[in-house]
């Protein structure tokens, strides 16, 4: 039971890995300017510094802020964002491993010590012992044990992960669609954002990841609360961001929403996770979080508004306008 809790959530978490192919034939066509390199940064070993950005100007990042996205050879999860991911990794690496690790090595021994114990060569007359009273019992408490250890952990990371945004939060609602993600700020004017997956010449020549790498990232504050609104306009996709522990379903006509914290500026990458069509691998996903002061001088650049409500005579009806950043 634990090696399969362990699985799953190994399952859960992977990054996809796809098939190269030509990536042209990605969503409907959206006007996009090449993105522009990011602010300048001081990068020392694996640590990045603060954006030497002007306050209240929005300049994209570029490659050297990349922090979420799969490693080659990585046995492990990827490094984590959030305080979420932090906790499922300790508890993954603390707990569930070397618990798995013991249980595993103790079976293989005991097996070994029967079969050289018990075979009928060593053992010609056999026990005819039809129970014991402390065996039983101990291999009754010690699975009971066992559990308790890994539902306490467990049951605690699920209720952090269904914790409810505050009030405050930045509502930011993605929306699946056959193959690629809409991105639209329902607090800060109603606009949208669409997603689409560059080419292989393009990713290279801005230094990121094929297939990982998008025309337009989702662009979100970093250090806040954000409400992730979660739905899909055709099939069943599925949000997912290995290095932030976000996955959530994007199912049409329902809206699932969950609390997100990302604690340090930088781009993370994910991808589509439920099968959702021919070009299902090619619809990844970039967040780029940034310090909330570039935020929200990208969400004026987007003609949004920040802290303003829109007014009375505004057609509530009227579909939000889509509109490319950067």
């Amino acid at each position: 039971m634990i090696t399969t809790l362990s699985v799953a959530s190994l399952m859960a978490l992977a990054p996809q890995s796809v098939s190269a192919q030509d990536a042209s034939a990605t969503a409907p066509a959206v006007t996009a300017s090449a993105p522009v390199q990011g602010p300048q940064a001081a990068v020392t070993g694996d640590s990045v510094a603060e954006p030497a950005a002007e306050i209240g100007v929005y300049k994209p990042l570029g490659p050297e802020w990349i922090k979420g996205k799969p490693t080659d050879g990585a046995l492990s999860f990827q490094k984590q964002y959030s305080q979420n991911g932090k906790y499922a990794l300790w508890m993954h690496d603390g707990i569930l491993l070397p618990m798995i690790t013991a249980i595993s090595l103790f079976v293989l021994g005991l097996l070994l010590w029967v079969i050289a114990r018990f075979n009928r060569r060593a053992n010609k007359v056999p026990s005819k012992v039809s129970h014991n009273t402390f065996i039983e019992v101990v291999w009754t408490l010690v699975p009971v044990l066992i559990l308790v250890a890994v539902a306490v952990p467990s049951l605690t990371l699920l209720g952090r992960q269904f914790e409810s945004p505050p009030k405050d939060a930045v509502t930011i609602k993605a929306t699946g669609y056959q193959w690629y993600w809409g991105y639209s700020y329902p607090d800060n004017g109603e606009f949208e954002v669409i997603s689409n997956m560059l080419s292989q010449e393009d990713a290279v020549a801005n230094g990121e990841p094929f297939q990982l790498a998008v025309d337009n990232r989702m662009v979100v504050p970093a250090n806040t609360p954000l409400r992730i609104q979660i739905t899909a306009a055709d099939v069943i996709h599925s949000f997912a961001v290995p290095s932030l522990w976000f996955k959530l379903d994007a199912v049409p006509g329902r809206l699932n929403e969950r609390l997100l914290t990302i604690e340090e500026p930088g781009i993370y990458y994910g991808q589509c996770s439920e099968l959702c069509g021919s070009r299902h691998g090619y619809m990844p996903i970039a967040v780029e979080a940034l310090p909330r002061a570039e935020w929200e001088a990208w969400i004026r650049e987007q003609g949004g508004t920040i802290g303003e409500q829109p007014s009375e005579s505004s057609d509530v009806d009227a579909a939000p306008a889509k509109v490319a950043a950067r």
